[in-house]
């Protein structure tokens, strides 16, 4: 028997988002061609992919709370490459552009 398929759509996209448990939420973007965050550490560390599920389920790594707060959280905010879906998703891209190397670029110092 093969590995659970779940759908994952995103607001504002067409595209058919195709995710399994064991990956996740924006490498299956990125599979897709949404590269909305840029595939970069994958460790929560810069909040760039931020999304908030609509409808459905996740589970998720830790999630930094320098990016994500604990309210947020409650209210269905995870970090992409922190997250893996259990059920077929709807979610809305958030993304915030926080990585050090963008603070560096708005300040002038790169």
């Amino acid at each position: 028997m093969g590995e659970k398929i779940f759908l994952m759509t995103m607001e504002g996209s067409n595209k058919e988002i195709i995710g399994t448990k064991d990956k996740h939420i924006l490498d299956a973007m990125l599979a897709v061609g949404i590269d909305k965050a840029p595939k970069g550490c994958h460790g929560g560390g810069c909040g760039v992919c931020k999304i908030k599920i609509i409808k459905g389920e996740v589970t998720t790594l830790t999630q930094s709370r320098k990016f994500l707060s604990v309210e947020e959280e409650k209210d269905g905010h995870v970090l992409a490459c922190r997250a893996f879906p259990l059920s077929d998703l709807e979610f809305e891209f958030i993304g915030k552009p926080k990585c050090k190397v963008n603070e560096k670029k708005k300040y002038g110092f790169v």
